[in-house]
């Protein structure tokens, strides 16, 4: 029997694809993609200009790559720059998996891991959270096999806002074999204030087989431009230049970039002030009985459990749109102005106890 269809691979046909965070209406608030909600500082749009964007871009991204080497302290081959840091990753697990090969990771994580993976053919390996929405490092390590290929760490993990801890990532890459690829996703690493979490540049050259995976989307406020990096071995970034989709960073990104590093004081006085702001957002649910993990990226897990759509519905209600994720919500730490809404849906959430929609979980 003949069919007009197209033939796909049936593992790339059965998936869901990404769904990015819901929009909001014009009295709501979005914080529903984690994105920072400043407006671009004055002196990085003042270096864009549109009047070359008839000429291609510079492919590697090499001057960007300079600055982001001398700041690390690495050579300029030891980074590679994509299209935001999903890319980059998608790059790296191109370039080390393919069918039959396995890539390992916690989960709940990022919702484009097990997208990417199986982009790559491979397969994925997911290792579940610990009860305080932690990654368990030790199951991680335990469930490593001949044909793991890829470790992922997200830190903080996106969407629990947890951290892994120095102590702990130190014993983890010990316990890793040296031909596995392991690579640190920090996306969110600026708005970090533990001083016990780990920090990626702490680590460069200490591990033959580490890779950091970082972004101007989310502190330097360039999620429209679509950018981001990694810092690892020379010949692993080779293989993800190899794999990149050719011309991908444009030069206005790659100069937007490059400004913000020039004003990187600026912007991460735009961090603390969000961080003010997360720390308003906890203290105001955990006065309402919540029981969250302490946040560390811009943005807060509630575990809402069974009631995670009904929740979510009750946040829209207030005009505070949020992601609903399996069994929980993202929040992302969005304008001081949203605060009070946001706690205020919370207490809705947290107070129903006759509602016909299942309770909310609080701890």
């Amino acid at each position: 029997m003949t069919t007009h269809r197209v033939q796909l691979r049936p593992e790339i046909a059965a998936l869901v694809p990404y769904r990015q965070g819901a929009p909001a209406e014009a009295d709501a608030f979005k914080l529903s993609s984690n994105e920072n909600p400043f407006e671009p500082l004055p002196s990085v749009l003042a270096k864009l200009s549109t009047h070359n964007i008839n000429r291609y871009p510079d492919a590697s991204a090499h001057e960007l790559r300079k600055q982001i080497a001398a700041r690390f302290g690495v050579t300029t081959e030891s980074v590679q720059v994509g299209a935001g840091s999903v890319a980059v990753l998608a790059q790296l697990i191109s370039a080390a998996a393919a069918r039959g090969d396995e890539v390992l990771y916690s989960w709940r994580s990022f919702e484009a891991y097990p997208l990417l993976v199986s982009a790559a053919g491979a397969t994925s390996v997911q290792i579940a959270n610990g009860a305080d929405h932690r990654h368990d490092l030790a199951g991680m390590s335990a469930a490593i096999t001949a044909s793991t290929r890829v470790v992922i760490v997200c830190s903080p993990n996106n969407p629990t806002s947890t951290v892994v801890t120095d102590a702990e990532f130190r014993e983890f890459m010990a316990a890793v074999p040296e031909n596995v690829l392991v690579v640190l996703d920090e996306a969110y690493c600026e708005f970090v204030t533990d001083p016990e979490a780990v920090r990626g540049e702490t680590l460069l050259g200490k591990y033959p087989n580490l890779v950091l995976l970082r972004t101007f989307s989310k502190a330097y406020g360039l999620a429209g431009l679509r950018i981001g990096y990694a810092i690892g071995p020379e010949y692993v970034m080779d293989a993800a230049r190899a794999v990149a989709i050719p011309l991908s960073v444009t030069e206005l990104a790659q100069t937007a970039a490059i400004a913000s590093l020039e004003h990187e004081d600026e912007l991460l006085q735009r961090v603390r002030r969000l961080n003010a702001v997360r720390d308003r957002i906890v203290s105001g649910l955990l006065s309402q009985g919540w029981t969250v993990p302490a946040p560390s990226g811009n943005f807060v897990w509630l575990p809402t459990g069974a009631a995670t759509n009904w929740a979510a519905e009750v946040f829209r209600s207030h005009g505070i749109v949020v992601r609903a994720l399996g069994e929980g919500l993202r929040v992302s730490v969005g304008e001081e102005e949203s605060v009070e809404k946001l706690l205020r849906a919370a207490h809705e959430v947290v107070s129903s106890k006759e509602n016909e929609a299942p309770q909310a979980t609080l701890d």
